[in-house]
Order: C-alpha cells, then structure tokens, then sequence
C-alpha cells in the first residue's frame, strides 16, 4: 500500500512539474515573440509617413510635429497591420492558434494609444493574465533625423493556462490512466490473495467438518462390528438385530453425507435438471413438516403453521423444493435453544407466493446474514458444538429458490432468531 501511495504520489509531483515546465516554456516562447514584434514593427518600410485616407491634407501643426518628431506606431500602422506583424512573430515561436490582445501605448502625452478590442478586459485582470510588455525604440538608437516619442508594446494571451492544460491534456490522460491501471492492478491481487486466503480457510474446515462426519458414523460402525463379534451377541437375536440396526443407520446416514456433497458438484456444474410440474405449495410444505416433526419432539419444541395462502399453485419440482424448505427448517432446529417455537407462515402478495420460515433461535449477526448462502460457510457457534454438516445446506437452498425463480432474504437478531422470507411466482394454470 505505501509503495502504491508513493506511484501515485511521485507521478502527481510529476505531472505538477511538467505543468510547470511547459507553462515557463509557453511565456518564454510568447516574450520572445513579443520582443520579435516589437523589431519588425520599428523597422522602416518604404515611407514613414503617417497613414492619410485619400485627399486628406496635414494640418500645419501637424506638418511642423513631423518636422521635429519621427512618426510613431499607431502614425504608420493601422491595427489590423499591427495585428498581422504579431501573428507572424506567434507563428514563427510555434505558437499557431494561440489567441492574444495587444496595445500600443506612448509614454508620454505626444501620440495616440492603439489597442485590440479586448485588451482592457484582460488588462483589467492582469493576476491572471500575464502581460508581456517591451519598449519600442528604432534600430540603431539614432535621433539625427529627428526624436521619435517613447512607446509600449503590450501582448498578453487570455487564458494562458487554460492553453497549456489543453496542450497537455493526452499527457495528463495518459499518465491517469495508467497510475488507474496500476491501482486496479493492485486492488485485483489484493482481493485476489483475499479470496485465496478465504478458500484455503473453507477448504480447511469442510475437511475438517468432513472428517468429522465420517469419523462418528465410522467410529460406531466398528463398535457394532466389534460387538456381533462377541458370543453372548451372537447368540442374542434381538442384540443381533439392535446392532445390525445401528450399522445400516449409519451407512445410511454416511451416504446421506456422500450425497450431499455429490449434489454440491452437480449443482456446480449445473447439471441438476428440475421435473418441473404445477403443484400445490401448502402439500410439499406439509410434507417438509412431517419430516421435521420428530426433530422438534425431540428439542421439545413446537411448530406454528398459518398456511393462509389462497392461491398456492406453484411450478416446482416436488423433491427439491421439498428438500430445499426441509433444509430451512432442518437449520431451525439445528440452531435453536429451549423452548423453540417454528413459524411457518404462507400468504399471496400480488402474483407471488411469499413463504415466511421464523424460529426463536440464537439468531446471527449482520456479517453472518450477508455470508449465509456462501458454500460451505458456518456460522459460529460460540460454545455450542452440536452443529454438524459441511455448510452446504443454505447454499442449496439459495440455488433451488433461483431454480424456481424465487427469491430468499434472511432477517436475524443475536439472541432473538432468524427469519427467512421466500417468494415464488404463481403458477398461471386454473
């Protein structure tokens, strides 16, 4: 992280200094092209008479102040003439297309002042519009043929640095887009070895919770085994059958486990296909409920159904989406405390059948909700141990309801229970 904050620190010191650089360029490429202005305008062309319209005769006085004084700037050239000289000391100095406004202005009251139509504007604005400003002398300094009154020379460039930031603007984009580049770059394998790190951490505990789940079943097996070994077992037909009983139970529950994690892959895969039929919604949850109902016996629990849907036609496949609200109420029981109440709740919200599955469990916090549906994610339990499985279950379950095109949202309080609320479209047949 430091090393990225000092790339993008350097390349920002980086961009600041050529912005830097290129503007003292700009004005050292404008003042020389001012100083080259102000020599073409100086040198003598032709007749240094003042400019006359057609006819118009000198006044006397007029007459004797050229006698005396040499014509000035704005005498021999008209603005537009001024305005050409300075294009082409612009053009010369690269600087094609750069807007500018002048004036020429005498230092002293002999001579008229000459200026462009927005001069004073920007004149007026001169902190952020640097003037350029030389004094017109003629070549040679000479005054034998007469005193030629002092002038100014005064270019500036409206918006100057607007001008240099333009020029600038695929360097700068370049050099933006590639620090974004590398700040994505950085980010990506970042989340990348994130995401690593949190596989290897669920890799771990579905080996860990997968050890686990064999390592009982297995372990009571070879128990059983050991005890129809024994005589007084083998001539007790009724502890025959108990034992035999416990080694079918627990094959039957390992490849329950084995299943389970098959159907992971397939769902993976996408290679589940669904038998997909209309179907009575309140029947499969009935069914769900009966497997169930032994288990909530057991943590002395009871269980609340208001099924008071009216329309509860609904194109699902019957074991799925049996399993799938099986395994919400499997979840209810597997995290519940004394006294467990489960609600199951059905009612029709527009052309939708909303299924709201409630317990008064230990409930989750706000990271564990948002993690829930993850493969292999498990809640902790603090110091509860009694929650087995791989972590599939939800996962399952989010899958089927997508299969279905339901959605499935889960509402939780530490300590209060959870609350997930499904919804499935109605099936359109009467």
């Amino acid at each position: 992280m430091l090393s990225l904050l000092g790339i993008i620190f350097f390349q920002f010191l980086w961009i600041k200094g050529s912005l830097e650089s290129e503007e003292q360029k700009f004005y050292e490429h404008v003042s020389v092209a001012t100083s080259q202005a102000a020599t073409d305008l100086m040198e003598e062309k032709g007749n240094l008479m003042p400019m006359r319209r057609k006819n118009e005769s000198l006044f006397p006085s007029e007459k004797l102040q050229l006698e005396i004084f040499k014509p000035t700037i704005t005498q021999k050239y008209s603005r537009e003439d001024i305005r050409s000289i300075i294009r082409k000391a612009f053009d010369k100095q690269d600087l094609h297309r750069v807007p500018f406004e002048f004036a020429v202005s005498p230092t002293s009251l002999i001579g008229e002042e000459i200026q462009s139509e927005n001069f004073y504007k920007l004149y007026a604005d001169s902190a952020n519009n640097k003037l350029h400003v030389i004094q017109l002398e003629s070549p040679g300094g000479s005054l034998s043929e007469g005193i030629s009154p002092q002038e100014l020379l005064i270019i500036t460039v409206p918006h100057a640095k607007k001008l240099i930031w333009r020029s600038m603007t695929w360097f700068i984009i370049g050099a933006v887009l590639f620090t974004f580049i590398i700040v994505t770059a950085f980010f990506i394998t970042v989340r990348a070895l994130l995401k690593q790190k949190k596989l290897s951490e669920i890799k771990s505990d579905f080996i860990n919770n997968m050890t686990h789940e064999f390592k009982t079943p297995l372990a009571t097996i070879s128990l059983a085994v050991d005890a129809l070994k024994n005589e007084k077992v083998i001539n007790d037909r009724e502890k025959m059958n108990y034992f035999t009983g416990i080694i079918k139970e627990e094959n039957k529950r390992m490849n329950k486990q084995v299943e389970t994690i098959l159907q992971a892959a397939l769902l993976d895969k996408q290679e589940v296909q669904l038998n997909l039929k209309n179907l009575p919604a309140h029947e499969m949850i009935e069914s769900a409920l009966n497997n169930i109902h032994l288990q909530v016996e057991q943590v002395q629990g009871r269980i609340e159904k208001h099924l008071d849907a009216k329309a509860d036609l609904v194109l699902a496949d019957e074991v799925h989406f049996t399993n799938l609200v099986s395994n919400l109420l499997d979840n209810a029981v597997k995290y519940s405390k004394e006294g467990l109440l489960l609600k199951i709740v059905t009612q029709n919200t527009g052309s939708q059948l909303r299924i709201k599955i409630e317990d008064n469990g230990i409930g989750m916090n706000k990271e564990t909700v948002s993690r829930i549906f993850e493969k292999f994610y498990r809640a902790h339990t603090g110091n509860l141990h009694n929650v087995k499985g791989f972590g599939l279950g939800l996962s399952y379950v989010k899958t089927m309801v997508d299969a279905h095109h339901g959605t499935i949202k889960a509402e939780s309080t530490p300590g209060r229970g959870t609350c997930f609320i499904l919804s499935f479209p109605l099936s359109k047949a009467v």
